[in-house]
């Protein structure tokens, strides 16, 4: 006999919106919650809950925080006159386990896809542009995906700031063309911000 349970058909359909779940990991995730105790339960979606309440993003970088500034941008040994550009929180993650970059981060939180109906204003350009304004950023390091998607997001962006005359890098390509930062290991990151290249 073939039933549905209405609160964990809902509960599937919450896990398998997850970008990269598909039905059959919503469905393992469902069930795992319903094998938890009360309490466990409870401990899990406050935790969403806490999470979702407590933190934003950074004034200044974009970067996800709980107080005004995040960390990187509050810390006084950063380097100032670098900032390196990235599609996602998740980047900036990427980025510092390498232990090698000491500049700031910019997050634009997603890349120029029309496709998706995803256009500059989607995403932080303006704010990034805005830090521009001070003369103390020298270099602006272009960290997007080596996609088209990111290609294009990345030459939109140094087209706005070649006139305000910030010298303008890309990663060198020892990112393979179509991965995503993210599961990057810290020797190829490290060897793409050293190779860096002027566009």
């Amino acid at each position: 006999m073939s039933y549905q349970l209405a609160p964990l058909t809902k509960l599937i359909e919450q896990f398998s919106k997850i970008p990269g779940v598909g039905r059959k990991s919503a469905q393992r995730m469902a069930y795992y919650v319903m094998d938890l105790d009360e309490t466990q339960a409870k401990e899990f979606s406050e935790a969403i809950l806490s999470a979702h309440q407590n933190i934003h993003r950074c004034k200044n970088c974009s970067n996800f925080c709980e107080k005004e500034l995040c960390p990187i941008c509050e810390s006084a040994t950063r380097d100032q006159s670098v900032i390196c550009v990235v599609e996602d929180v998740r980047d900036v993650s990427a980025f510092e386990r390498t232990r090698e970059y000491r500049g700031l981060y910019h997050v634009l939180h997603g890349v120029i896809s029309p496709i998706n109906g995803v256009g500059p204003d989607d995403l932080t350009i303006k704010e990034l542009l805005s830090r521009m304004g001070d003369g103390v950023v020298k270099e602006v390091i272009l960290a997007t995906n080596p996609t088209v998607e990111g290609e294009a997001t990345a030459m939109y962006i140094s087209r706005l700031l070649k006139p305000m005359g910030i010298t303008t890098s890309r990663l060198a390509y020892g990112i393979p063309v179509g991965a995503d930062l993210e599961y990057a290991d810290v020797e190829t990151l490290y060897r793409a911000i050293e190779g860096r290249k002027i566009i």
